[in-house]
C-alpha cells in the first residue's frame, strides 16, 4: 500500500483493500474516504466490504464515488463535509490517488479554507486538474 502524505491530517492512496485496514489504523488514520465507484474497472473490493472492514476497526468511513476527473458538485460538497467532520487523520483513495487529491483540493477551494492546495500538491507526484 502506497500512502502519500499531503498534509499532517490528510493523505491519499491508490486502491486499498480490506487487508490494508489494520495497517491504515496503525498509522493513526481515523477516517477513510472512498472515491472509487463500485463496478469501476479493476476494482477488487466492493464498497460494503471496505466499509465493514473499516468500521470493524473503529474507523469512520465515507463513500463519495465519482468517475474520472469530472468532480460533480455534490461530490465536492460531500468531500468538504467529510473533511470537516473528521478531526483526525484522513485517508482518501481511488484507483491511483489522483482523483482523491483533486477532490480534496476542490473541497478546500469550495469552502475557502485558505489552504494553498497548489503548492501542497506540487510537493507530491500528483497533478491538479
Amino acid at each position: 500500500m502506497d500512502i502519500t502524505k499531503v498534509t499532517s491530517t490528510f493523505a491519499v492512496a491508490p486502491q486499498v483493500t480490506e487487508i490494508d485496514m489494520p495497517v491504515i489504523k496503525a498509522q493513526g488514520i481515523t477516517t477513510i474516504i472512498n472515491n472509487r465507484p463500485d463496478g469501476e474497472d479493476g476494482h477488487p473490493s466492493s464498497n460494503s466490504q471496505l466499509q465493514d472492514a473499516a468500521e470493524a476497526l473503529g474507523l469512520k468511513y465515507y463513500f463519495i464515488p465519482f468517475f474520472g476527473m469530472n468532480f460533480p458538485l455534490h461530490a465536492v460538497a460531500e468531500m468538504a463535509t467529510a473533511l470537516e467532520q473528521s478531526p483526525g487523520k484522513v485517508l482518501a483513495f481511488c484507483r491511483t490517488g489522483n482523483r482523491s487529491i483533486n477532490a480534496w483540493a476542490k473541497a478546500n477551494e469550495a469552502t475557502q479554507t485558505g489552504i494553498d492546495t497548489v503548492s501542497i500538491v506540487a510537493n507530491t507526484h500528483f497533478k491538479l486538474v
